[in-house]
C-alpha cells in the first residue's frame, strides 16, 4: 500500500487559507496528482489544507474525508526563553540539541516543557488516528510493525501540515519527531511517499520512498516557498530568523 502525505500550499495564516503563490502551487500539484490511481483522500479540517486539496478533488470529481486529528499538531508549550506560549517545534539549535531525550523515540516527550504542554497526549491522538486509518485499509499495528490483514496496493492521500506530518513519520519509522521537526523541511505542496514492504507473509513495514518532493513546482517553473525554513546565513535579513 502507498501512503502519500502532502503539505498544504504557501499559507496565509491570517485567514487560514493560501497566498496567491499557494494557489499556483496547488494548481501545479493537482496536475501531478490527477493521473494517479488513488483509492481514498483524507484532509485536515483547517482551511489551508482544504483549499490545497480542493483543486485536485474538483478535477477528479472526488471528495475527501475530513480527519480532525490531521489538523496541524496542536500542543502548545511555554517557550523556555520568553515564557510565552508557542508550538513545540522550531527551537533554537543550541536549546533542543542540549536535551538528549529529544533524540530518543521513547523519551522525546518526557522533557518537563513537553510534559506541561501535554505533547504526548496529542501525539497519541495522532498515532491512534493514523493507525485507525491504516487498519481501515488493511494494515493493523502490531508492536513496531503492521500486520497485513488485507495486503493490497491501494494508494491513499493525506493533505495536512508539516508539524503533524513529522509526528506521523516518527510513528511509522520509529524516529523522534523532534529530529524530524528540526532536521527535515517539507516545503508547501511537497509530496512524501511511503510504501509497504511485506518481506514475510503478513508482516509489513512502511518504507519512505521520497520525502518533501516538489518536482511538480520545478516542472511548472514555480520556485518553492520559503515557509517552514529559517535564514541560511544570519546576515540574510530578508529571511526568517525566529
Amino acid at each position: 500500500m502507498k501512503l502519500v502525505i502532502i503539505r498544504h500550499g504557501d499559507p496565509d495564516y491570517s485567514i487560514d487559507s493560501l497566498t496567491e503563490k499557494g494557489w499556483r502551487e496547488a494548481e501545479l500539484l493537482s496536475n501531478r496528482i490527477l493521473p494517479m490511481n488513488i483509492d481514498a483522500f483524507y484532509v485536515s479540517p483547517l482551511g489551508r489544507a482544504k483549499d490545497t486539496a480542493s483543486i485536485t478533488l474538483h478535477k477528479r470529481k472526488q471528495e475527501a474525508e475530513v480527519l480532525p486529528w490531521l489538523r496541524e499538531f496542536h500542543a502548545p508549550i511555554m517557550d523556555i526563553n520568553t515564557g510565552e506560549e508557542r508550538v513545540p517545534w522550531d527551537w533554537l539549535p543550541a536549546d533542543w540539541t542540549a536535551v538528549d531525550e529529544f533524540y530518543d523515540k521513547q523519551l522525546w516527550h518526557t522533557a518537563e516543557t513537553m510534559k506541561k504542554g501535554h505533547v504526548y497526549e496529542e501525539a497519541m491522538r495522532v498515532y491512534s488516528g493514523l493507525d485507525e486509518i491504516l487498519k481501515k485499509h488493511g494494515y493493523e499495528r502490531e508492536g513496531k510493525f503492521y500486520r497485513a490483514v488485507r495486503a493490497n496496493t491501494d494508494t491513499i492521500v493525506m493533505f495536512c501540515h508539516f508539524g503533524v506530518e513529522c509526528v506521523m513519520l516518527g510513528h511509522l519509522l520509529g524516529i523522534s519527531p523532534m529530529v524530524l521537526w528540526h532536521g527535515f523541511c517539507a516545503a508547501p505542496t511537497s509530496v512524501t511517499t511511503l510504501i509497504t514492504e511485506e518481506r514475510r507473509k503478513g508482516i509489513a513495514y512502511f518504507r519512505m520512498g521520497s520525502f518533501g518532493d516538489i518536482s511538480h513546482l520545478y516542472a511548472g517553473g514555480e520556485e518553492p516557498a520559503f515557509a517552514a525554513r529559517f535564514c541560511e546565513t544570519y546576515d540574510n535579513m530578508n529571511e526568517r530568523h525566529d
